[in-house]
């Protein structure tokens, strides 16, 4: 199931790297989209969320919405 976020403190390539980071931490075979110029997180991966959620709220970004 692909769950698209909009993160809207993303401020570059470091920040993807970061939140891609953090989720693969968690799920090492999940797929991951950073759009940085859209500001979108787009995650394919077995954890619910909620959990990818507050994975990348604990990372440091801000998810619009929630």
């Amino acid at each position: 199931m692909a769950i698209k976020l909009k993160v809207t403190n993303i401020k570059g390539d470091d920040c993807a790297k970061n939140i891609t980071k953090s989720i693969q931490t968690m799920e090492s075979d999940a797929k991951i989209d950073v759009d940085v110029n859209a500001k979108t997180v787009t995650v394919e991966a077995a954890a619910s969320e909620e959990s990818i959620k507050q994975i990348v709220q604990s990372a440091g970004y801000i998810i619009e919405g929630y």
